[in-house]
């Protein structure tokens, strides 16, 4: 039977594991995520901070995948829904959704909006596959998981610096 742990638990395991990784100690891990029917890694030392999604503040003249702006303890944070980004259909705001707040390594008040945390991933458990030649270079990266479920690599400060990500006018 397998042990339950709460949410709260859980979170402030994560959150060590977090500011572990971004100081540059403890194994090598990724963050699982999805967005949409799509599965990501975001390596623990760009993740950032994770926080069930507050109601957002919509911000007019902006792209249709700029979810809006979240106050965070007082921090204002772009918010984009990483599934409308990619193409795929908006992620419906539940209790499974979650904001990843990634910019603040990087000097950005960003977050994304994803449909749900999947957990911590070894990378060992992982098999690297042929890139795209579409994909933008933030996500050129692919595995295969021993299922045989395909990840993408997130890579924060290169989604950061595209310009189409940063570029949420109409």
């Amino acid at each position: 039977m397998a042990r339950k742990t709460s949410l709260r638990d859980f979170q402030a395991y994560l959150s060590t594991r977090l500011t572990n990784a971004a100081q540059g100690h403890g194994a090598l891990s990724w963050l699982g995520i999805e967005a949409g029917d799509e599965a990501w890694l975001v390596d623990l030392s760009d993740g950032g901070e994770i926080v069930q999604a507050p109601q957002l503040a919509p911000v007019p003249l902006t792209r249709p995948w700029f979810a809006g702006i979240a106050n965070i303890r007082g921090n204002l944070h772009a918010v984009t829904d990483f599934s409308l980004f990619r193409g795929g259909l908006p992620i419906p705001h539940n209790s499974s959704t979650r904001l990843l707040l990634i910019g603040a390594k990087h000097g950005s008040n960003a977050a994304l909006l994803v449909s749900r945390m999947l957990g911590l991933k070894n990378p060992e458990d992982f098999v690297a596959e042929a890139p795209q030649p579409d994909d933008p270079p933030w996500s050129a990266q692919r595995y295969l998981d021993v299922q045989g479920k395909i990840w993408r690599k997130l890579s924060v400060r290169e989604l950061l610096a595209d310009r189409e990500f940063m570029n949420i006018g109409v």
